[in-house]
C-alpha cells in the first residue's frame, strides 16, 4: 500500500512554486511540533529530500536539538560544557537546512479543518496563527509528579530537559547540597542517582516496586541494586511517598516507612505523552492516551503525522499497543513520517525497546520481551540463564556476564534478551536485538558466526553459549529449575540438593542441606544417592551441574540444573546461602 504523500495525499493539495528556471516544484509548508529527536531527524530529512519546502519547528524549550540522554552526566559533571548537550541550534539549522527554528514558542491549538495551528511565544505573551500543508507533531512526553503536598516545592526537580538540567546542576552547585532523594528506580532515577554520587552527594533512593529498573526481570535487576548499595545509595523498596514539607532550613520526603531529609528532591517516577493537541483537535488516541498512528506515521487525520515519546506503536513480538519513550525509536520514526511526507513508502515495523543503561561498574541491557510482558501478553515460554565471560579468560581482563533468554517453548523462537555485566553488554545485546527483529530462533544463535580474538570474545561467544543452553533445553536434554524456585526447594525433605563444585567452593558458601560430590568424582559415588529420589543440582555457573544431570539420567536418576548456577542465585536469594568459611 502506497502511503499518501506530496503528490497523491488524500487531503489537502500542497502549495507549488515556479523556479527561475521555469521548472514548477512542490514546495509544501511544514510545520513540525518539537524538536529534539523525533523532530528535529525529520526536519532535516524533509530538507534533503525537499530543497523547497517551507520547513518550520516550533519548540517550546530554549533547545531545539539536544543530548537528551546525556542530561543525567551534566549533573554529574561527566559531561561539562552545556555546548556539548546541544546537537544543533536554530542558527545551525538555518544555515545547513534553511529551517526556521521558533524556540521559547508553544503550539496550544491544532485546526485540522483550516490546516492551521496557534502559537503563543513565551516570553511576550503574543499569539499568532501558523497554516500548514503537513503538520508533524513531536511534543514528546511530560514527567510524571504525583498529586501530593509540597510536589512542587524550591528544591523539588524533574529531568526532562536543558533547562531542568541546568536548574538542578545550580541548585546543587551554589546551595551546597549534601543529601539528595530520586524517586524512582527507572533510567533517569538511577542515573541521576549515579551522577548525584559522582558530585559528592549522598543519595536515597525510592522506589514503590520491589525491584529498579522494570525493563529488566526483578532477578536481574537484583544485581543493580547490589551495585547501587556498594556504591553508597540508600535503596528504599516500597516507598510511597505521602507529602514533601519544606521549611527555609530544610526539606523532608515523607514516606508511608519515614522520612528522608533532603537538599534536592528528583521525581524521576515516569512519563507520559504529550498527547494534549491531538486530543483536543480530535486525532485518535490510544494507551496511556498516546496519539495512534499507522506504520506510515500518519494519523487519523490525513495531513497529520506524529512521532516519538508521544505516539502509540506495536510491540514488535506480540503486535500488542505500546508507547515506548526511547531515543532510538524516535529518531526513526521521524525519518519515516519524513519520508513518507514527501511520498516515499517507508514504514516503521514494531518496537522492540531495545535499552542498556551503565550504572557505576555494571552495564545492563535489553531487548524484547522479559517475563512480566510475556506473562501479560500471554505469550508462553522457556528461559535460560548463562554466564559467560566478555573475553578469552586467558587474556587478562575477563569479566563475567549473565545473559537471560526467553524464547517459545516449540520452535525456540526468540522473545526478549537481558545481559548484565561490566564488559563486552552492548555488543551482545545488539546482536540479540538484531537477531530478534529478524525472526530469529534460539537454534539460530547456535550458528552465528561472530568475530573472535582472544580481547574480544572467545571461540563460541556468550551469545552462541545462549543458544546453546536452550537449544539443550528444548531438545528435552536437561531440565531446570530456577532460582525463583530455591525458597521452596531448600524446605523439601523429599528431594536431594546435589553441589557438584570442588570442596573448597562449597564451603566457601552453599545451600542449606546440599550434598558436595564434586563432578569428577560423581561415576563413582552413585551409590550416596538415594534412588527414587528427584535430585535438584548446582555449580557455580550451571556447566558442571549441566554434565553432572547427563550422569545422573544415563543411570535413571530424576534430576534438575540450576539455571545460572550458585552465581546468580546468591544475587537473587543470598539469604539461603550457607557459609563455612
Amino acid at each position: 500500500m502506497k502511503v499518501p504523500g506530496l503528490f497523491d495525499n488524500g487531503g489537502r493539495q500542497v502549495r507549488r512554486k515556479t523556479l527561475d528556471d521555469g521548472r514548477v516544484v512542490d514546495a509544501p509548508k511544514i510545520v513540525i511540533v518539537g524538536g529534539v529527536a523525533g523532530g528535529a531527524t525529520a526536519a532535516a530529512r524533509l530538507r534533503r529530500l525537499n530543497e523547497y519546502a517551507e520547513i518550520i519547528i516550533i519548540e517550546r524549550t530554549g533547545y531545539v536539538s539536544y543530548a537528551n540522554c546525556g542530561l543525567p552526566y551534566y549533573v554529574g559533571g561527566v559531561i561539562r560544557s552545556k555546548r556539548e548537550l546541544t546537537l544543533q541550534s536554530p542558527a545551525g539549522f538555518a544555515a545547513r537546512y534553511k529551517i526556521e527554528v521558533r524556540v521559547g514558542s508553544e503550539v496550544t491549538a491544532v485546526d485540522p479543518e483550516a490546516h492551521a495551528v496557534t502559537v503563543r511565544e513565551l516570553a511576550t505573551g503574543r499569539t499568532y496563527t501558523e497554516d500548514y500543508d503537513r503538520l508533524l507533531l513531536s511534543p514528546g512526553a511530560r514527567a510524571v509528579v504525583p498529586d501530593i503536598p509540597g510536589a512542587h516545592g524550591k528544591r523539588v526537580h524533574t529531568l526532562r530537559t536543558v533547562e531542568d538540567t541546568l536548574r538542578i546542576a545550580e541548585h546543587a552547585a551554589a546551595k551546597g547540597a549534601s543529601r539528595a532523594v530520586v524517586i524512582g528506580g527507572g533510567f533517569i532515577g538511577l542515573e541521576a542517582a549515579e551522577n548525584f554520587i559522582r558530585r559528592g552527594i549522598n543519595v536515597t533512593l525510592l522506589q514503590r516496586g520491589r525491584q529498579v529498573l522494570p525493563p529488566l526481570d526483578e532477578d536481574m535487576a537484583s544485581m543493580l541494586t547490589e551495585e547501587l548499595v556498594a556504591n553508597g545509595v540508600d535503596v528504599r523498596f516500597g516507598a510511597r511517598v505521602k507529602a514533601i514539607e519544606e521549611t527555609p532550613g530544610e526539606t523532608v520526603v515523607v514516606t508511608d516507612a519515614g522520612i528522608c531529609p533532603a537538599d534536592i528532591v528528583l521525581f524521576a517516577t515516569g512519563v507520559m505523552p504529550e498527547s494534549d493537541l491531538a486530543l483536543a483537535c480530535g486525532i485518535s488516541t490510544g494507551i496511556k492516551g498516546a496519539i495512534v498512528v499507522d506504520e506510515y506515521m500518519n494519523t487519523s487525520d490525513p495531513d497529520i503525522f506524529a512521532v516519538g515519546d508521544a505516539v502509540q506503536t506495536e510491540d514488535l513480538v506480540t503486535r500488542n499497543a505500546v508507547n515506548v519513550p526511547l531515543a532510538g525509536p524516535a529518531n526513526r520514526q521521524g525519518r519515516i513520517a519524513a519520508d513518507n511526507i514527501c511520498g516515499i513508502n517507508s514504514e516503521y515495523r514494531g518496537t522492540q525497546g531495545t535499552s542498556i543503561i551503565k550504572l557505576f561498574g555494571l552495564t545492563a541491557a535489553s531487548t524484547g520481551l522479559n517475563e512480566k510482558t510475556a506473562r501479560k501478553a500471554g505469550v508462553r515460554y522457556l528461559k535460560t540463564i548463562t554466564i559467560s565471560p566478555s573475553h578469552a579468560t586467558y587474556y587478562p581482563g575477563a569479566e563475567e556476564m549473565f545473559v537471560k533468554l526467553l524464547f517459545t517453548s516449540d520452535a525456540g523462537k526468540l522473545l526478549g534478551a537481558q545481559i548484565i555485566g561490566r564488559d563486552g553488554v552492548d555488543k551482545r545485546i545488539d546482536v540479540l536485538a538484531v537477531a530478534l527483529r529478524a525472526g530469529m530462533s534460539v537454534y539460530d544463535l547456535t550458528s552465528l558466526e561472530l568475530a573472535y580474538a582472544p580481547p574480544f570474545s572467545s571461540a563460541k561467544d556468550p551469545v552462541n553459549v545462549a543458544g546453546y543452553v536452550a537449544e539443550n533445553v528444548l531438545h528435552g536434554l536437561v531440565k531446570q529449575f530456577h532460582a525463583e524456585d530455591l525458597p521452596d526447594i531448600c524446605e523439601r525433605s523429599d528431594i536431594v540438593m546435589l553441589d557438584v563444585r570442588s570442596p573448597g567452593e562449597f564451603a566457601s558458601g552453599h545451600f542449606s542441606r546440599a550434598v558436595n560430590i564434586p563432578v569428577d568424582e560423581l561415576r563413582d559415588r552413585l551409590a550416596y544417592l538415594p534412588q527414587g529420589v528427584p535430585v535438584y543440582v548446582n555449580c557455580r555457573s550451571g556447566t558442571r551441574s549441566y554434565i553432572a544431570c547427563r550422569i545422573l539420567a544415563a543411570h535413571g536418576f530424576e534430576c534438575y540444573n540450576l539455571a545460572g548456577g550458585i552465581a546468580f542465585a546468591s544475587h537473587v536469594h543470598p539469604e539461603l546461602i550457607v557459609r563455612q568459611i
